[in-house]
């Protein structure tokens, strides 16, 4: 494995009736509190309601920014950091999923810069200081409730980019299975799509002697398998929805893949597609990534080998490596069908009209993207195509 540095600052306050704590570790942070929320389920549910309770208990001022978008936009962004330096506030808390946790990263990050804070995404500044962040969950997906990523839209340009920083760490996060409940059933499996997402780029690596990470990787992906059909048959399925939530957590903290060198080139290549068609993350997710698989096999034969036969249990006996690493990939193929993602571009009425155009995007910064493989302009564009 490679030298490596971990470190996570993020406090996590795990189970039911978490809430319940939201004012008293806000008000470590100061007075004056900004929630950050989406679409309106926050209110709806009266999640709301509930955390302003637990914060005016605290005699805490809070101040409010709503509706961020599924792909959160650089304009909502703006009027987030605009409250933020007009009021001078103290602790941003996002109350959502992750579009509401990267959104409001970006918002804590702009805080305390000059410039636009579209500069940390297009690679023209590095965050150096950021408001500390808060967060409550409602959406077992991309992690970002205990990492310092974030991903945001700028609509004008058509370009989703990331960023991240230790500053943009969560300084606690707080995850109660029961407010994934609710969650409509199209989000929940685009949010399980995602979390086996994040694990896929980090497992197939070229890094060798790792494992440990191996297995890591192997049993956060075993947990959400083993879960999904419950919590989908279930959605009030307390031990189920809890293992969800801790395996999407889990799936990018760093822990897994600590030593690793990791791959990324499906993420990349899915922004672009969602820059241009708005489309959902894990939709994109889960009709690219297993013609990522097919189109890499070869980069790693033996590494597709061993996902197929300890994660999809294929019989290996009779068959060649390159049979059972493609059995593996299928596997995925058939599971993402089964918990009904999509598995096509056109499911989103997407045709060929703006391929080399997401191509193009795609590899613009260095060339290539990847690092299993290093995919050029040609090889995104293939890719895309077996996709639709």
């Amino acid at each position: 494995m490679n030298n490596f540095t971990f470190l996570n600052p993020t406090k996590l306050l795990f189970g039911e009736g978490q809430v319940a704590n939201v004012g008293r570790e806000a008000a470590v942070f100061g007075k004056k509190v900004l929630i950050v929320t989406g679409g309106g389920s926050v209110k709806r549910s009266g999640l709301f309601d509930q955390v302003m309770d637990h914060l005016k208990r605290e005699r805490l001022a809070v101040y409010e920014l709503a509706g961020v978008e599924p792909n959160p936009r650089l304009t909502t962004i703006h009027k987030g950091i605009e409250i933020c330096k007009t009021e001078g506030i103290d602790l941003v808390l996002a109350v959502g999923g992750g579009s509401v946790i990267d959104a409001s990263k970006a918002i804590c990050a702009g805080a305390k810069y000059d410039g636009d804070v579209w500069d940390f995404y297009i690679g023209k500044a590095v965050v150096e200081k950021a408001l500390p962040l808060g967060v409550i969950l409602t959406l077992a997906a991309t992690g970002s409730e205990m990492n310092g990523g974030s991903v945001v839209t700028n609509w004008e340009t058509q370009q989703k980019l990331s960023t991240g920083s230790i500053h943009l760490y969560p300084k606690f996060s707080i995850l109660d299975p029961t407010l994934t409940y609710t969650v409509p059933k199209d989000q929940t499996v685009y949010g399980i799509v995602d979390m086996m997402a994040h694990v896929f780029e980090q497992y197939f690596s070229h890094t060798e002697n790792t494992p440990l990470q191996d297995r890591l990787c192997e049993s956060v992906l075993n947990t959400v398998i083993e879960n999904a059909e419950p919590v989908l048959k279930n959605p009030e399925d307390y031990e189920a929805r809890s293992n969800l939530l801790l395996g999407g957590t889990m799936a990018l903290n760093g822990m897994i893949s600590m030593g690793m060198e990791g791959d990324w080139a499906t993420h990349g290549i899915e922004h672009e597609v969602s820059a241009i068609y708005d489309i959902p993350h894990g939709g994109g997710l889960a009709i690219l990534f297993p013609n990522w698989m097919k189109y890499v096999v070869d980069e790693r034969v033996e590494k597709f080998k061993q996902f197929a036969i300890r994660v999809w249990n294929v019989n290996p006996s009779g068959k060649t490596d390159k049979e059972i690493a493609l059995e593996g990939i299928e596997k995925v193929r058939e599971f993402f069908n089964q918990i009904g993602a999509p598995s096509r571009l056109k499911d989103y009425d997407i045709d060929d009209l703006n391929l080399d155009l997401m191509a193009e995007k795609a590899v613009e910064r260095e060339g290539t993207i990847g690092r299993f493989k290093k995919l050029t302009k040609e090889d995104v564009k293939n890719i895309l195509t077996m996709s639709l």
